[in-house]
């Protein structure tokens, strides 16, 4: 049978797709699947935001075009977008920490809501973009300290400046496709658009600071415990590939359907992979041997929702997308790939080994 996210035959292959943020963690892990499936990419974005990197680790400055620029210079973005002619455009760059939000909530609040107006209104300007999907997050939602699942149409909100910053990206898009890429008007202008939101991610090659597997990697590799902050808060745990299957999906399916796919879609784990923080650092540690440990850390820290979940049925039932891999799958897979680049090896090879696996499995 053929792979709606992967047959290059039928669909990616020489496609153009423009995705910014495209140095960074999800970013690269992007690049390399869209390269391996034959899409022509352009990246837009900043230099890598840590040291070491997943992009550079990857050689991505030799796979795909790549543009060094800040979202938050309009015109540069539309020249950018201008000279690539993208079919599709998927929008990752952000300031996507909550805890340096806090620091910077001004840069933050430009890079994430301005940044969105500035990629919409490229899009807009150049034109002939057919799909377009702005990747927010599952923190957008007002938190009730449900111990359910948000659904697409619960109402936004956002305690911290990160994830009031990243509903005003949802409001923003709401209002651009009201304004400028009506459904009804889509013979005209020929752009649908849809936003998506994934929970937790994890995989190989993130450094990121202050982020919870990322500070369990670095922890473990430098022989020190792990330091556990909000051991009990819960979240919807998922490896990277999962989210990105469902934004390719989802790019595909507004490519070829157009504004019927738009809107708000939730990309998370199963029910069961809403776990604790204690579990995943525990899990880790275990699944990593070697005398890895972990530790309280007593703060103080800056607020943090204690409960989060993803309800995923619109993704299941309009996209017939399904998580593949489980948290213990996920986390065995953050160790294989660590393993690997803690030995010097090849590590493109190891990402790309692991988005075969990935499309192979059995969807769960």
């Amino acid at each position: 049978m053929i792979h709606p996210i992967t047959d290059p035959a039928s669909f990616w292959k020489n496609k153009k797709v423009f995705i910014t943020g495209h140095t960074g963690f999800m970013g690269s892990w992007l690049c390399l699947w869209l390269q391996s499936l034959g899409a022509e990419v352009t990246g837009y974005s900043l230099n890598p935001p840590t040291e070491p990197n997943l992009f550079e680790l990857c050689g991505l400055r030799d796979l795909v075009r790549s543009v060094i620029a800040d979202v938050r210079d309009g015109a540069r973005l539309v020249a950018a977008m201008r000279q690539a002619a993208p079919e599709m455009v998927i929008h990752l760059a952000a300031q996507s920490l909550v805890r340096e939000s806090y620091r910077i909530p001004v840069e933050n609040y430009a890079v994430n809501v301005m940044g969105t107006v500035n990629l919409l209104e490229a899009a807009r300007n150049v034109g002939g973009v057919r799909a377009l999907v702005n990747v927010t997050t599952d923190k957008i939602y007002e938190n009730r300290e449900w111990v359910w699942g948000y659904r697409e149409n619960d109402a936004l909100g956002g305690f911290d400046p990160y994830a009031s910053s990243k509903a005003c990206s949802e409001l923003v898009t709401q209002a651009y496709v009201s304004s400028f890429f009506a459904p009804g008007d889509y013979a005209a202008h020929g752009t649908a658009i849809a936003t998506a939101r994934a929970g937790n991610i994890i995989g190989g090659g993130d450094w990121a600071a202050e982020r919870l597997v990322p500070d369990c990697v670095r922890a473990i590799l430098r022989k020190q415990a792990v330091r556990i902050r909000n051991p009990h808060a819960v979240r919807p745990w998922q490896h990277v590939l999962e989210p990105l299957s469902g934004y390719l999906l989802l790019a595909r399916r507004l490519c070829e359907s157009g504004p019927a796919f738009g809107g708000p879609w939730n990309f998370g784990p199963g029910e069961a992979d809403a776990r604790t923080v204690e579990y995943v650092v525990q899990h880790l540690c275990s699944a990593w041997g070697e005398g890895a440990c972990s530790a309280a850390d007593p703060g103080p820290h800056p607020h943090e929702t204690h409960h989060l979940k993803l309800d995923c049925s619109k993704a299941r039932v309009g996209l017939e997308w399904r998580p593949r891999w489980d948290l213990e799958t996920a986390i065995g897979k953050v160790v294989d790939w660590t393993r690997v680049y803690q030995a010097g090896g090849d590590v493109r090879a190891a990402c790309l080994a692991q988005i075969e696996e990935y499309t192979a499995t059995e969807r769960r």
